[in-house]
C-alpha cells in the first residue's frame, strides 16, 4: 500500500514537473518596458514645459510690432530679425553688455576667491567660534533686499563707490560669498586630510597646501560657486538700478527696463533683448557644465 502511495507521488512530481510554467521574465520586461515608457513620457513633458518660456519669447522676438504680443498668431507671417537690428545698432547694447561682465566676472573672481578661503578654513581649522561663524553667514541670506538698500547706499556712499562697477561688485558679493562659503566648505569635507597632511610633509605653508593641492581636487565646487555668482551678479536689478546713476553704466538687466516708460511698451524689443542678454549666460554655463553635476552633489556626502 505504500509502494502505491509512493509511485503516486513520484508520478505526480514528474507530470507537475513536465508541466510548463509562467514565464516571469516576459512580466518584469512588460513591467520594465512600461516604467521606462513613463519615465521618458514624464521627462519629456517637463523639458516641453521647461522650453516653452524660452520658445515664445524667441518668437515674440520675431514679431514687428510692440503690440504683436496681444495677437501671436499673426507674427508667422510677418516674421523679421528688425527687433534684433535695432537693438544692436540703436540702442547702448553693447555698454550695457560691457557693465554686465565687468560686475558678473568681477563679482564671480572675487566671490569665489572669498568663499573658498572661508570654506577651507571653517572645514580644516578649529579656531573659537567657527561654527557660529558659519551660522552668521547664513542669518545674512535672511534679509529682504529693501532693508539692505538704505544701508548698502550709505556706506557706498561713505567710501564714495557709488556709480562705481567696484561698489556693485562688492554689493553682489554680499549675496554670492554667505552661499558659496556654505556649498564649498561642504565640497572640502569631502576631500581627504591626508592630502593637507602630505603638503606639510613637503614643506608647504598651509596656503601653499589650499592653492597647489586642495583647490585643482575642487574643479567641480568651484564651478558651481562661480556659476552662481555669475548669475547672481548678471540678472540682479534691484542694486544696479540704485547704486549705477551713469546710463552708460548700466547692466542689461537695468537697460532692459528702458523699452518700457509710463506710456510707452516697447514688448517686441525687450523681447529680442532678453534673448540676446540669454547668450552669454548660456555660453558661461556651456563652459562650466562638465563640473555642475559633480560639484552640486559631492558636497551633500560629507558634512
Amino acid at each position: 500500500m505504500s509502494t502505491t502511495t509512493v509511485e503516486t507521488s513520484a508520478a505526480v512530481s514528474e507530470q507537475d514537473s513536465a508541466a510548463p510554467r509562467p514565464r516571469r521574465g516576459r512580466g518584469r520586461e512588460q513591467r520594465g518596458l512600461a516604467a521606462s515608457l513613463a519615465s521618458h513620457g514624464i521627462l519629456i513633458t517637463g523639458s516641453l514645459v521647461a522650453l516653452f518660456p524660452v520658445a515664445w519669447l524667441v518668437y515674440l522676438s520675431l514679431g514687428p510690432d510692440k503690440d504683436d504680443y496681444l495677437h501671436p498668431g499673426g507674427i508667422w507671417d510677418k516674421m523679421t530679425l528688425d527687433n534684433y537690428t535695432f537693438v544692436l545698432q540703436h540702442t547702448n547694447f553693447f555698454e550695457w553688455l560691457k557693465s554686465s561682465l565687468i560686475v558678473s566676472l568681477g563679482t564671480t573672481v572675487l566671490g569665489v576667491m572669498v568663499a573658498a578661503t572661508t570654506g577651507y578654513a571653517v572645514s580644516r581649522m578649529r579656531f573659537p567660534g567657527y561654527r557660529k561663524f558659519m551660522w552668521v553667514l547664513l542669518v545674512t541670506q535672511m534679509f529682504p533686499v529693501a532693508v539692505l538698500m538704505v544701508p548698502m547706499y550709505q556706506i557706498l556712499a561713505d567710501l564714495q563707490l557709488v556709480d562705481s562697477y567696484f561698489g556693485l561688485v562688492l554689493v553682489y558679493c554680499t549675496t554670492a560669498v554667505p552661499y558659496c562659503a556654505w556649498l564649498l566648505k561642504g565640497y572640502f569635507d569631502t576631500i581627504p586630510f591626508e592630502i593637507d597632511e602630505a603638503g606639510r610633509v613637503d614643506g608647504l605653508t598651509p596656503f601653499g597646501t589650499f592653492a597647489r593641492l586642495i583647490l585643482p581636487l575642487a574643479k567641480p565646487g568651484l564651478a558651481v560657486a562661480a556659476f552662481y555668482s555669475f548669475i547672481t551678479a548678471f540678472g540682479e536689478v534691484a542694486f544696479a538700478t540704485t547704486f549705477m546713476l551713469d546710463d552708460q553704466k548700466y547692466t542689461l538687466a537695468v537697460g532692459l527696463q528702458s523699452f518700457i516708460s509710463e506710456h510707452d511698451a516697447q514688448r517686441n524689443l525687450m523681447a529680442a533683448t532678453a534673448v540676446l542678454i540669454a547668450i552669454p549666460v548660456s555660453a558661461f554655463f556651456y563652459l562650466v557644465q562638465k563640473n555642475l553635476v559633480t560639484g552640486l552633489t559631492a558636497g551633500g556626502t560629507k558634512g
